[in-house]
């Protein structure tokens, strides 16, 4: 089975490259950039400006294959793919929480900011809390980490390119 997607507009940010680019949004507070949403999607921001905040998702673009296990940017143990938020994944999609600022025509002025600029956008969802906020979170190997998020930055490794994985997904 096949699945394809389309972009419905483009990231703008300040980083131009994965090197030294914030690991998530909140190790970008502050940082501000803009999407820009083509025309034929320009209809689907009505009551966006509603928002504070807004989930994106999006294509890892830069990456060309991926690894079932990896090094996370806030361990030195291998962990697997689906542990961790690594971009070199399978399905290479990446989603960001970001605060929307304002909206002008069809884009989208956007704050705290993890995301390579020139990344195709597929989707926009508005972040509820109610919805997207869980209770009882396990937090797994991060839980002793996560105290590092401020100061990690991308150090290149999933930007290089790793050796291929097998068409079956495996490392060996």
């Amino acid at each position: 089975m096949k699945i394809s997607f389309r972009p419905i507009g483009v990231v703008k940010t300040p980083f131009q490259e994965p090197q030294g680019t914030p690991i998530q949004p909140q190790a970008g507070a502050g940082v501000e950039g803009s999407v820009e949403i083509y025309p034929e999607f320009k209809a689907g921001l009505k009551d966006i400006e509603g928002f504070s905040h807004i989930v994106l998702i999006y294509h890892f673009h830069l990456m060309k294959t991926y690894k079932l296990h990896a090094k996370p940017f806030m361990d030195n143990e291998e962990r697997g793919i689906f542990a961790i938020r690594g971009p070199a994944r399978p399905n290479p999609i990446g989603l960001s929480i970001v605060e929307l600022v304002r909206v002008e025509d069809n884009v989208l002025h956007i704050r705290d900011l993890d995301i390579i600029d020139g990344t195709p956008l597929l989707d926009i969802k508005p972040y509820v809390p109610r919805f997207d906020e869980a209770n009882a979170v396990r937090t797994g190997w991060l839980k002793t980490n996560i105290h590092k998020l401020e100061e990690m930055r991308d150090d290149g490794r999933f930007a290089k390119q790793p050796q291929a994985s097998r068409k079956d997904g495996s490392d060996k």
